[in-house]
């Protein structure tokens, strides 16, 4: 079964492949020419080979900063937003001029959290990767980080991919980074051993992860690449974690890294961003009737089954269901404002109909807008 994941792994005909910072550049700071040079020849090869590749690349503020004249990666957003803006370009100057010398093009795609959650913009950047893909082009997509607030902080573009990889819908997500691949502790600790294969979250049960690979530049940890991992393989896309060194074996069917296995299957994007990728703005508290509706019977939420609410937010906006305990059980599109619901709360939707209109007899979260967090 293992190798079974690693040669499709190996020989999918689209693949989301996302670097690191510290795989990219020096330990303090701007690019490593040699590094990128050797990634881009290996994607060449795959491409010439037929098979499509997506690059998300982290490496804009890493590769920007020293450009400043600053000795470290900034702390405070507006200076890494700075260091970003520098960077960016000439992190894709270099993917151009590298990409060129195997005769391939490359499109720059910077994209936000709000690009792969929003529909209609959602919509705008799958058009966009899909048509550079028909032209031949390897898009390198990286997240805004000249605007980006919150995402900044996330952890370097791993959630991004696995969101990116769901978008293009790509039969397997490549996570490559300076360490090679998911260890039952930390990789320098004598006694750990590498964890060839998660086929779910038994075999991550003890499982201790440590921070970045000590380079110093980058955001992202081992936890990120976990759930990053948990995103893709939720929606039915495998997903290696290797060492971006090891890139050329990892791209074959070598026994490298860590095989995270599908344990699911493709769900519609929106869904998918509710589970993984939103953030509540608001809260609503469920009576032990609607948590069982909602939960078990998988049915909208209605009126009568809120006891109170939290937060400040308007209709469409994501917000958790919580039961009599405050245990967050399903996340969903909400259909009113905060300010319109106190009145509506413990009521029908057939009296709220007769009272208030037409327009008052739906749901408070409709089940097709509802994902469902425990059971």
């Amino acid at each position: 079964m293992s190798h079974e994941v690693r040669e499709r792994i190996a020989g999918a005909a689209r693949m989301v492949i996302k670097v690191g910072s510290s795989s990219l550049t020096r330990p303090g700071g701007g690019l490593d020419v040699d590094r990128i040079d050797a990634l881009v020849g290996e994607i060449a090869a795959r491409r010439t080979a037929g098979h499509q590749v997506v690059l998300v690349s982290s490496g804009a503020i890493a590769t920007g900063f020293p450009a400043l004249g600053l000795k470290r990666r900034p702390r405070d957003l507006a200076t890494q937003q700075a260091a970003a803006s520098v960077g960016q370009g000439m992190l894709v100057a270099q993917y151009s001029v590298a990409f060129a010398r195997h005769g391939l093009t490359v499109g720059q795609v910077l994209v936000t959290a709000e690009d792969v959650i929003r529909r209609s913009q959602y919509r705008n950047a799958q058009r966009t990767l899909f048509r550079l893909l028909d032209l031949g082009v390897v898009p390198i997509v990286n997240e805004n980080d000249t605007v980006a607030t919150d995402e900044i902080r996330f952890g370097d573009n791993d959630r991004l991919a696995a969101l990116v990889a769901h978008v293009v819908q790509a039969d397997a997500l490549m996570l490559l980074s300076d360490v090679d691949g998911l260890y039952d502790g930390p990789p320098t600790r004598e006694g750990t051993t590498l964890i060839a294969d998660v086929r779910g979250p038994d075999d991550l049960r003890g499982v201790r992860v440590g921070g970045t690979g000590g380079a110093g530049v980058g955001l992202g940890g081992m936890t990120t690449k976990i759930e990053a991992a948990s995103i893709a393989t939720s929606a039915g896309i495998p997903v290696l974690l290797a060492s971006a060194a090891q890139v050329a074996r990892a791209l074959s069917t070598a026994d490298v890294g860590t095989a995270f296995h599908p344990t699911g299957e493709r769900t519609s994007t929106r869904l998918l961003w509710l589970a993984h990728a939103s953030s509540a703005a608001g809260r609503l508290h469920l009576d032990a009737g609607a948590v069982a509706a909602v939960v078990k019977r998988r049915m909208s939420l209605l009126p009568a089954g809120v006891t109170s609410i939290e937060g400040t937010f308007v209709a469409g906006d994501p917000v958790d269901l919580l039961d009599e305990n405050g245990n967050i059980v399903a996340r969903g599109l909400v259909n009113f404002d905060a300010q319109e619901l106190p009145s509506l709360l413990g009521r029908s939707t057939r009296e709220l109909a007769r009272e208030l209109g037409p327009a008052y007899e739906r749901e408070v979260v409709h089940r097709d807008a509802l994902v469902i967090l425990t059971t």
